[in-house]
């Protein structure tokens, strides 16, 4: 056992070097610098004067002040358990032997997390998401398997410590869901689902066939960032048909059972939003105005376009051949990713939201090819 403490030492104090190489990819000594500059500028007497600019400059202050704190906190836990397994080694206590390799396990794994950080290096990474989800053709079967999507999404975001809002929800045909879309909240919550965006494949054994046959099923999600600057984004009435409706579907206390909610179709492009969980109308309306104004910038970035004027209506099908990734049930159990081949035999563990290995094998590739 004592071989197991000495094989355990000798990797966490390899990992020194992996750390400290981390804290220069993460700019960690850059970001104290830019720090203090920031922080000095808060003192400045008309810091205050304008609240949308502060409100910017505290946000960036804080998520400098937890990526320096994080790391800070990695490498002292690192030497921790190195100083642990040393002290085990010296008094020759086995006892110790299942803390340190959990140390080293964790530790491991937190360096991992931390250098999959250093990817999201995209101008809105950093941006909160809005997903959408929508079935494919295959009526309830489909519909059935975008919740299930949605479902996944959502308890990946949770675990992940993001805060997600339903903002849409509009019910399936006896099951599922005909399209919902979610606020995702949080550092990098972009940077992280922008590897979900495009069409999952489904096959099992359908629940809704009597005759028991395996089924392909189809369903999309749609990740944009969240653009701070929407605003700039000019909308003409006449392009709009603003419609309201009574909110229903699966989204419970989160949904109110008024004539509040508010569907937006942009129609040079067809594009449809829709939001029906805020307070009012007009506050409806004003949420499906700006994820609107982010689908339409989103777009225009994508397409290289000068204008937004320039977009034209396109929708990529939902069906064969257009996968990002498929699910199979039956007759064996397996997730695979189409563009990076990561898989896993585990496929509930996958719709439980357990997901990041997609993410993480996503990011890499991404980044290897700029």
């Amino acid at each position: 056992m004592i071989v197991a403490l000495e094989d355990a030492k000798y990797k966490l104090i390899a990992l020194r070097e992996s750390i400290t190489e981390l804290g220069s990819a993460l700019r960690i000594e850059e970001t104290k610098e830019s720090l203090k500059d920031l922080e000095a500028h808060t003192q400045a007497p008309d810091f205050w004067n304008n609240a949308e600019k502060s409100s910017k400059v505290l946000q960036v202050i804080k998520q400098g002040q937890d990526k320096v704190e994080g790391y800070e906190k990695l490498c002292a836990r690192l030497e921790d358990a190195i100083a642990l397994a040393e002290m085990a080694i010296e008094e020759n206590d086995e006892s110790f032997v299942e803390e340190v390799e959990t140390e080293l396990a964790e530790i491991t794994a937190e360096e991992e997390h931390r250098r999959i950080e250093v990817l999201l290096s995209g101008e809105y990474d950093k941006n909160n998401a809005i997903v959408s989800f929508h079935p494919g053709a295959g009526g309830t079967e489909a519909q059935d398997w975008a919740q299930m999507l949605y479902r996944m999404i959502t308890r990946w975001a949770e675990k992940s410590g993001f805060q997600v809002k339903l903002t849409d929800w509009l019910d399936g045909d006896g099951a599922g869901i005909k399209s919902a879309t979610i606020m995702v909240n949080g550092l990098n919550a972009y940077g992280y689902l922008k590897s979900e965006n495009g069409v999952h494949r489904l096959v099992r054994v359908s629940p809704f066939d009597a005759n028991g046959r395996r089924q392909t099923s189809f369903a999309s999600i749609e990740v944009m960032p969240e653009f701070e600057d929407v605003d700039a984004v000019v909308l003409r009435d006449e392009d709009l048909e603003i419609t309201a409706h009574r909110s229903s579907g699966a989204g419970g206390q989160h949904i109110n059972k008024t004539d509040s909610a508010i569907r937006i179709v942009h129609k040079p492009t067809g594009i449809v939003v829709g939001c029906q969980t805020e307070r009012s109308q007009l506050q409806n309306k004003e949420t499906a105005l700006r994820m609107l104004k982010s689908k339409l910038m989103e777009i225009k970035l994508q397409e290289r376009l000068d204008t937004i004027e320039d977009i034209q209506g396109n929708k990529t099908n939902i069906e064969w051949g257009a996968q990002i990734r498929s699910y199979v049930f039956m007759p064996y159990t397996l997730a695979k990713d189409t563009r990076t081949g990561y898989e896993t035999g585990n496929i509930q563990a996958v719709m439980d939201g357990e997901i990041d290995g997609f993410i993480n094998a996503y990011l890499k590739m991404t980044s290897s090819k700029q």
